[in-house]
């Protein structure tokens, strides 16, 4: 499925110079595999989901997909390979429905039936939402369902989700759970999430720690989580550090 070799991204910094944020990165996704890439707060794991989605481009290695090298390739020619990425952040579009967002994912002109079954696969009644403008009306939990949705309407191979539970409140995130456990026994691709929280990183299949730009552990659930969570040594230090949280709602910045 996916496979980045020895991947390099080095930005510039504040002071004019260059700070690497990843280095000399390994890593697999197999196919239909559910994968939490976890880690401090600023290790690296956000610019890692935007380097596989072309986002940003590596300063060094190789990113290949189903076995073709996309390393260079377009956020476009990715999509049309079959990735999908979720922002921290969903973004809203004044002006146009739900139904809208739906056909556009789908590359096709989806039936108001064919889009309501997208809508209730996420825990949203269709009758309410598919016809309701994605704007400020829609809540931080409901606009994360609707880009779900769409993400199943198009069918990926590999979904990428950045943070999901990045500004819910605790009933929108326990939903939010609900539909990536669906998601993982329907989905037929690879869910790779970028998270600190504990209750998805029990419900991965294989869980990767990101530490000061590289991998510190990689392996299935069972074997990485008893390692991350529970003492005071398992708490990830790079940069003042963070810890794994165990409540809903996004982990101290």
């Amino acid at each position: 499925m996916l496979e980045l070799k020895n991947v390099t991204f080095e930005a510039a910094d504040e002071n004019g110079g260059s700070k690497i944020i990843t280095r000399d990165l390994s890593m697999t996704v197999g196919d239909n595999k559910f994968v939490v890439i976890t880690g401090p707060n600023g290790s690296g794991k956000s610019t890692l989901a935007r380097l596989i989605m072309g986002i940003n481009q590596p300063t060094g290695g190789q990113i290949l997909f189903n076995g073709r090298d996309i390393t260079h390739a377009s956020i476009t020619e990715r999509a049309n390979l079959g990735i999908s990425f979720a922002f921290q952040q969903p973004v809203r579009f004044k002006g146009l429905k739900v139904i809208d967002l739906l056909r556009i994912a789908s590359k096709k002109e989806l039936t108001v039936s064919e889009a309501c079954t997208y809508l209730a696969s996420v825990g949203l009644c269709a009758k309410d939402y598919i016809n309701r403008e994605v704007n400020a009306s829609l809540s931080g939990g409901e606009l994360k369902r609707i880009e779900i949705a769409m993400i199943l309407a198009r069918g990926s191979l590999l979904s990428i989700f950045d943070e999901p539970e990045a500004g819910i409140d605790l009933w929108s995130f326990s939903n939010l759970i609900s539909v990536f456990e669906t998601m993982r026994e329907n989905i037929h691709g690879s869910i790779l999430i970028i998270s600190h929280q504990e209750r998805i990183l029990n419900i991965a299949d294989e869980i990767v720690v990101i530490d000061c730009g590289s991998i510190r552990e990689q392996g299935p659930k069972d074997e990485i989580l008893p390692h991350i969570l529970g003492t005071a040594a398992a708490r990830i230090m790079c940069d003042g550090g963070a810890k794994i949280s165990r409540k809903g709602g996004a982990a101290n910045a």
